[in-house]
């Protein structure tokens, strides 16, 4: 049961579908009905195709448009879950009006009026500017999100989304990205949240992924290539450059890597001060993967 379980979550599975491509198909079908009801087409873009000895992603740093074009998408992919969601299940450690990140009075309709893509993009990017974290782990931030809301058997909605994407790139960028960032680091970004809110969010979602933070290089590329559809769907344009096979086995290698120190984290005894902090220096003496 197990098995089957791990074989439908397509965080952990290379062949399992993404959640957020499903969640955008009725929105697609609908635009298309209306191109075709209206005699136009939508614009046609350029693809590249990957081959078995290359994998195409969005390597770019924060100085980089690439970087604009991949945030973009997945922000989409997250107002996709949002939009379409089954239903709104959700836990307190992510409630934003249990845990806010301002000091701004929460809205009367925060738990149901569902923020438009723009808003959404305003928030990540912002992170993601002020960090200098990459593209790459904005797809990883995906990948972690989702395996978020299957692990826990949760929803990502109105009430919790800025929390849940939080924690996700919290995690993204202290296993992915070489440059060291942290909790304290995203509090002078967000300067009304605290650095033991941001430890306890980031312990609750590190035991919610039951430590799991594995990303293998075939689970990135099918997410990569998921977004570059869904950027299709929507008329986005999403740049495509090859990844080395060098720097593809670095991905498996770091994730593993910082998986089983997470595990050792998170015995009972450690738990009460378990935060990804402590793996920047694991990643440190690891540069050699770089």
């Amino acid at each position: 049961m197990l098995e089957l379980a791990h074989e439908s979550n397509p965080s952990d599975h290379p062949r399992a579908s993404t959640l957020f491509l499903n969640k955008s198909q009725t929105d697609v079908r609908e635009k298309r009905k209306s191109h075709i009801l209206n005699h136009t087409s939508p614009r046609l873009m350029t693809k590249k195709s990957s081959s078995c000895s290359t994998i195409f992603l969005d390597d770019s740093t924060v100085s980089q448009p690439n970087l604009k074009s991949t945030v973009k998408c997945v922000t989409l992919a997250v107002y996709y879950h949002i939009k379409n969601r089954d239903s709104s299940h959700t836990l307190d450690i992510f409630d934003e009006k249990k845990h806010p990140l301002t000091r701004e009075k929460v809205p009367e309709d925060y738990a149901t009026a569902d923020p438009e893509h723009k808003l959404i993009y305003r928030f990540v990017r912002t992170l993601f500017s002020s960090a200098q974290l990459t593209a790459e782990c904005a797809i990883v931030t995906l990948v972690y999100l989702e395996r978020l809301l299957t692990y826990a058997e949760m929803d990502i909605c109105p009430g919790n989304w800025k929390r849940i994407v939080l924690g996700a790139i919290l995690l993204a960028s202290k296993v992915w990205d070489d440059q060291a960032v942290w909790n304290v680091d995203y509090c002078q970004i967000l300067k009304d949240i605290t650095v033991e809110d941001m430890n306890e969010m980031e312990r609750h979602f590190l035991e919610l992924l039951q430590f799991n933070i594995n990303v293998p290089a075939s689970v990135y590329a099918k997410y990569y290539f998921d977004l570059r559809s869904l950027a299709e769907d929507n008329n986005l344009s999403f740049p495509l450059e090859p990844l080395s096979n060098k720097r593809a086995q670095k991905l498996e290698a770091i994730s593993r890597l910082c998986e089983d120190k997470y595990k050792d984290m998170g015995r009972p005894c450690m738990r009460r001060s378990l935060s990804a902090d402590n793996l920047l220096g694991v990643r440190t003496s690891h540069a050699v993967l770089s």
